[in-house]
């Protein structure tokens, strides 16, 4: 496993962990079609959550959450849309929230979440 996706997994394993403690209820990882990925979704009560989880180690390329650029967002609004008209959601609320783990040398990651981030 390349040393990117090993950091990108161990982000996602904090973020459910993140989400479910803060009474989340994750329904699917990595899920993917031909248009490419959503890391978590989520439920929030009724309110169906795509997540974008970015990890980071350092602060060197900013935090996490200034990762996600319109092409991505304009992406994983697609992928939203997608993911509920195959599981049957159609009417379902969707909200799109962002997970910037911060994974430093010593002590536990820190998590922001920026929710209805677009």
């Amino acid at each position: 496993m390349r040393v990117k996706d090993a950091v990108g997994s161990y982000g996602e394993g904090v973020a459910v962990r993140y989400l479910e403690q803060a009474g989340l209820t994750v329904v699917a990882r990595n899920w993917r079609c031909e248009l490419g990925e959503i890391d978590i979704v989520a439920l929030d009560g009724s309110t169906v959550v795509v997540c974008e989880v970015k990890t980071r180690t350092g602060f060197g390329f900013g935090s996490g959450l200034e990762a996600v650029t319109r092409a991505k967002a304009r992406r994983l609004r697609q992928l939203g849309l997608r993911w509920l008209a195959e599981n049957g959601r159609r009417s379902a609320r969707l909200r799109f929230d962002v997970l910037a783990v911060h994974r430093g040398r010593h002590g536990p990651a820190t998590v922001e979440h920026l929710r209805g981030a677009f």
